[in-house]
This record gives structure tokens, C-alpha cells and sequence, in this order.
């Protein structure tokens, strides 16, 4: 399931059961034998950024889970593009993996690693035997395919319904912090986001600066009229 990519590594680590019960917050609501029986079978994993968690087509023999840094679950097209599904945050697990462990089909979609990540991985028969017992496991996994399925349906009415300009200016709201206006960020990684061309991208971010809503540089864009910004997201 884990795939080197280039120079990045894969390095397994010892587990911290302490670490883990402070990202799953699930475990304390557990038996001391389901904890025992949690951390019996997992491995703990360091990745360095952009590390191939899964690729298309491959089957999922392990559920990973989050621990610190964060990964990238995107689908490609014939045409080279990409276009991000959804992140996958510490504390958090891909439920696009749990649903292959369930249903015992291949994985239909790309994962990498965005940034250094450690990760804990479970084998894929514990996963669906964990299930049949354990209450606070089932409400785990399903909380997290429940909201995810919502936010796969927002890409989607995304893609099909919503200008790209409009789009652009919440994906450039959504990713700045609130005591941050500036984005370290290249046009390629917002068209890989939102499944669109570098260029449809720089052509539209030249019409923001034009507006004064946005000032460029290479590698960095900074939202100079916020109002502006959520004003652009809301036309028609």
C-alpha cells in the first residue's frame, strides 16, 4: 500500500500508545483490552513529503491513521489533471481506504503526503473485526466516511456548478489564516486543487491583482481587500 516516490522515505517507528490516544480521542472511550488489542497490531511510520501513500488500482492492506502532518487524497485525469478530493488531517483517516477494506476493493484514487507525516497503520482484517465489536471504533470510522461524503459531494457541486473565478476566490479565502493574509502558494497547486489548468488559473488571479483584490509574486499570493474577495464569491 505505501509507495516510495523518488527520494522520499518510509520509516517505521515505535508506538506511543499516549500519542495516540491524544489524536484518537475514540480510544478513550474503549476497554483496556480493545487499547491492548488496538496497539498489538499497529506500526507507526514516518514519511517524508511526498511520499505515494496509495496509488489508483492498488488494493488497501492497511488503514492509515494521522498523526501529525497531512496527506492528499486527488484523483487524475486522462488529460494530466488533477483535482483534489480531500485532506487528510491528524486525527483523521482516509475513508476512501476504509471503504476498500470494507468492500475489499481496489483503491480508485491517489494519496500523497503533503508535508514530513507519522502515521499509524492497522492491518485491514483488524479494521473490519474491530467492527463487529467495538462501539466506539464503529462510530469512528463511520463518523468519518459521514463527513467526508459530504465534503466529496461539495467538490463535486463544486466542478459542475460554480464559476472558476468564484471558486478561486474561496479556495484563496479558505487557505489563508485569520492573522495571515499572504498564501505561499504556486498557480499548478491551486489547478491540481480545484482540477483545472495552470493557465485558467494564472488568467484568473491576473484579473483578481487587475481588481485590486490580490497582489502576486512568484510563489506567494496576498489578498489585499478581503471584502472584495467574499464580495467575488458571491456572483452571480
Amino acid at each position: 500500500m505505501l509507495h516510495s516516490h523518488k527520494s522520499s522515505k518510509c520509516d517505521y517507528q515505535s508506538i506511543h500508545p499516549e500519542k495516540l490516544e491524544e489524536k484518537f480521542g475514540f480510544l478513550s472511550d474503549t476497554s483496556r483490552e480493545f487499547q491492548a488489542r488496538f496497539m498489538q497490531p499497529a506500526s507507526v511510520v514516518e514519511l517524508d513529503k511526498g511520499y505515494h501513500i496509495c496509488d489508483e488500482g492498488s488494493r488497501c492492506s492497511h488503514l492509515t491513521l494521522v498523526i501529525s502532518g497531512t496527506a492528499r487524497v486527488y484523483k487524475l485525469g486522462e488529460n494530466g489533471r488533477e483535482i483534489t478530493l480531500y485532506r487528510v488531517d491528524p486525527g483523521e483517516s482516509c475513508i476512501l481506504t476504509a471503504s476498500c477494506i470494507l468492500s475489499n476493493q481496489p483503491f480508485p484514487a491517489f494519496a500523497v503526503s503533503e508535508s514530513p507525516m507519522e502515521a499509524a497503520l492497522i492491518p485491514a482484517p483488524e479494521v473490519n473485526q474491530w467492527l463487529a465489536y467495538s462501539e466506539a471504533w464503529r462510530q469512528y470510522v463511520f463518523g468519518l466516511i459521514s463527513r467526508r461524503l459530504s465534503n466529496i459531494i461539495n467538490v463535486v457541486e463544486e466542478v459542475v456548478f460554480r464559476r472558476m473565478d468564484r471558486r478561486i476566490a474561496d479556495y484563496l479565502l479558505k487557505r489563508v489564516s485569520n492573522d495571515e493574509e499572504r498564501l505561499q502558494i504556486t498557480h499548478q497547486e491551486i489547478a491540481s486543487d480545484l482540477g483545472t489548468s495552470g493557465e485558467v488559473v494564472s488568467r484568473i488571479l491576473k484579473d483578481l491583482e487587475t481588481s485590486e483584490l490580490i497582489h502576486t509574486t512568484r510563489g506567494t499570493i496576498e489578498i489585499t481587500d478581503i471584502t472584495g474577495l467574499e464580495n467575488k464569491t458571491l456572483e452571480t
